[in-house]
């Protein structure tokens, strides 16, 4: 549903985001079809992308550490298949097999009290605060879609959602931590409105 008072845009808010997607040319016609505008047309998807991110990484400011809070950010959203995604779940996290989505924080360290870059507070204008890499399988995400109530469009903003909160140092490591994140995740999710034909409230 989407959201009566919507929040303002990152233009007016003066939130900059340098984001790098791709999709991945091995993904099926028929994949890449069900995603709709998040993934066909390259540019045009990336554009979506880019309003979608800002606009979260805008609302979610509030409740960021300091070491977060910056007033432009980079990074990267990658849609891939489920080969591509095993290798990374194996050499990452040794784990066998795909997954629906990994989150590569750059700010890990300074998440932990070591900073490696620049404080978002002590950022000048124009700095960018490196995030890290959002990696989604589009071919996970369609497969378990249908468990959540979810067309593959829903499920692929659900899945951003969570990896954009993986990089901005959320964690689930028991039941409190995964119910608060998953409320976030509803909440950015709500902000906007998936129609059946992928169309988005606020989006042209």
């Amino acid at each position: 549903m989407a959201d009566p008072n919507p929040q303002r845009s990152p233009e007016d808010a003066g939130l900059d985001l340098d984001l790098a997607f791709s999709a991945d040319p091995a993904l099926t016609p028929d994949l890449v079809a069900a995603a709709g505008p998040w993934c066909a047309a390259p540019e045009a998807a990336e554009s979506r992308w880019h309003e979608l991110l800002a606009g979260w990484l805008d609302r979610l400011q509030a409740k960021l550490p300091d070491a977060l809070r910056a007033p432009a950010y980079s990074l990267g959203l990658n849609l891939v298949d489920d080969a591509a995604i095993a290798a990374l779940n194996g050499d990452w996290r040794d784990k066998p097999g795909p997954t629906d989505v990994l989150a590569f924080a750059a700010q890990d360290d300074d998440l932990d009290g070591t900073p490696v870059m620049p404080l978002g507070n002590a950022l000048e204008l124009g700095d960018s605060l490196e995030l890290g890499d959002i990696v989604i399988s589009l071919e996970t995400a369609a497969r378990q879609a249908p468990e959540h109530g979810n067309n593959l469009e829903q499920e692929l903003l659900f899945l951003a959602s969570h990896g954009l909160l993986h990089l901005l140092g959320w964690d689930h490591p028991d039941d409190t931590s995964l119910a608060a994140m998953l409320q976030c995740q509803e909440d950015l999710c709500s902000s906007v409105n998936v129609q059946a034909s992928g169309s988005v409230a606020g989006l042209p």
